[in-house]
């Protein structure tokens, strides 16, 4: 090869290569889209509350759901909203085609009977457990971060959930609540002395 086909073709690799890093830093810039987001994991309590927040549109709006592969449902609890997916998830070696949302968490509906034995194995801490209903728990993260827009002190929490629910009979909802909240003020010291 010729010295001056050598260079343009070095020439060109750079500039190729410069162009995918610049894309790279505005994806990374550019915030989420619902369609990025890896529902399996954030189920499973392995994503972000900013990927939670990527999914607002498509909950408030029943064609950006349709869009997402997702097919809303009948809401049988006032409390949900559920959606039939398009390609089923594996959690915590469970497959589910039914996902449903309540506030700021994401759950799987699972075809188990009893969740006992999911929070067991996962290690999770009971908050409730009766005849009728049990819910379990365990915040896996907890974490202080700044607002890059304000510098105020937030707090970044994500809490795994096992439970049930007398509106679905028969299933076990497993998920996470994705939450970033202010941090709370702490109490003024008292002077010394005083």
């Amino acid at each position: 090869m010729r010295p001056v086909r050598s260079a343009a073709c070095l020439l060109l690799l750079a500039l190729i290569a410069d162009a995918d890093a610049r894309n790279a830093a505005d994806d990374a810039a550019a915030p989420l889209a619902a369609a990025q987001v890896d529902i399996a994991r954030l189920i499973s309590c392995q994503g972000q509350p900013e990927e939670f927040m990527a999914l607002a549109t498509a909950l408030q709006d029943p064609l950006q759901a349709v869009s997402l592969g997702w097919r809303p449902l009948p809401q049988a609890n006032m409390f949900l909203s559920e959606y039939a997916l398009g390609t089923p998830v594996t959690v915590f070696g469970h497959r589910s085609a039914h996902i449903a949302f309540a506030g700021s968490s994401v759950m799987a509906v699972l075809d188990l009977p009893d969740p006992r034995p999911l929070a067991k194995a996962l290690a999770l801490e009971t908050a409730v457990d009766t005849p009728e209903k049990a819910m379990f728990g365990k915040e896996l993260v907890s974490e202080e971060v700044r607002d890059p827009a304000t510098g105020a002190a937030l707090v970044r929490s994500l809490v795994l959930n096992v439970s049930n629910v007398t509106s679905h009979p028969g299933k076990t909802l497993v998920g996470c609540t994705y939450s970033i909240d202010p941090l709370e003020d702490e109490p003024a010291e008292e002077p010394a002395g005083g």
